[in-house]
């Protein structure tokens, strides 16, 4: 297994803040939330997937948007020979100390550049997933290029995963996540930030980047946390409230965002709030 991480421009659902500073600890603090508190409530996501196509010894898998590394690490235990690449240089980072700990082979290899230094030696890969939620306007063209990008280093027939969130009726956080909206403004249509997945969005994004659909799945996914303050600090390190937190105070936001997360809050002082996702198997031609 030779891992492989690669540092690519891909689209995300907003930018890092950079006027916190210093800004890179912003930036750090924001990726280990991720990696800590908020990364591991798609692990559900991730395994059903990984269950459907028999993830093991033999898959060559392309993690576009690998973040942290996760995803790839789950992927990796199974036996799957993986390569990630991701735009955000702290996430990526992390991921590398997750996926090259001591005793990993000394023939792990972990490079800078484009996808196509991600390509394994001597062959193509036969999966790519892209499980970051399509769940903001502003990544749609950029995510289709890429896909259609991997596709291309792909061998036909490959599959290749999306990940969505699923009917805005099953996600509790759909909610909490609409704070995002009305504090960057104005009210209504797709702007920055998180807006409700469709029932056709899968689908068409993968129509729109040359992809044959070829089944689906829900997977239920909830997110809880130990509180208040840690369930404020996981949805921030999505990147959902960027374009919130540069349109307001953080204060302003994380104080928003702790009272639309009050009604989740239980006895005992978690938070838990369900959610189904959905992800598509689609295949390349």
């Amino acid at each position: 297994m030779s891992p492989t991480l690669v540092r690519h421009q891909l689209p995300h659902s907003g930018s890092m803040r950079c006027d916190d500073p210093p800004a890179w600890a912003g930036a750090r603090a924001r990726t280990r939330d991720w990696a800590e508190i908020q990364e591991r409530m798609l692990v559900p996501l991730y395994e059903a997937a990984y269950d459907r196509l028999g993830i093991g010894p033999g898959t060559r898998l392309l993690g576009l948007g690998c973040g942290s590394g996760l995803a790839l690490l789950l992927a990796a235990a199974r036996g799957a020979q993986v390569s990630g690449v991701d735009a955000d240089e702290s996430r990526l980072e992390l991921a590398r100390e997750r996926l090259t700990p001591d005793g990993m082979p000394e023939h792990t290899r972990l490079v800078s550049g484009g996808l196509e230094d991600a390509v394994p030696e001597g062959a193509a890969f036969n999966v790519v997933t892209a499980f970051h939620p399509v769940g903001c306007v502003s990544t749609v063209e950029g995510l289709t290029a890429s896909l259609t990008a991997a596709a291309g280093l792909a061998e036909r027939g490959s599959a290749v995963v999306l990940g969505g969130w699923g009917p805005v009726e099953r996600c509790a956080t759909a909610g909490v996540l609409r704070v995002a909206r009305r504090l960057t403004g104005p009210p209504g249509g797709h702007g920055a930030g998180w807006w409700p997945s469709s029932r056709d969005d899968l689908e068409e994004l993968a129509e729109r980047a040359g992809l044959r659909p070829d089944g689906s799945g829900r997977v239920a996914c909830p997110f809880g946390y130990a509180d208040p303050a840690s369930a404020v600090r996981g949805l921030l390190s999505t990147g959902l409230f960027d374009p919130a937190l540069e349109a307001a105070e953080q204060r302003e936001v994380e104080k928003e965002l702790a009272e639309a997360l009050h009604p989740h809050q239980r006895a005992d002082g978690t938070v838990w709030m369900p959610n189904v996702f959905r992800y598509l198997i689609a295949r390349t031609r």
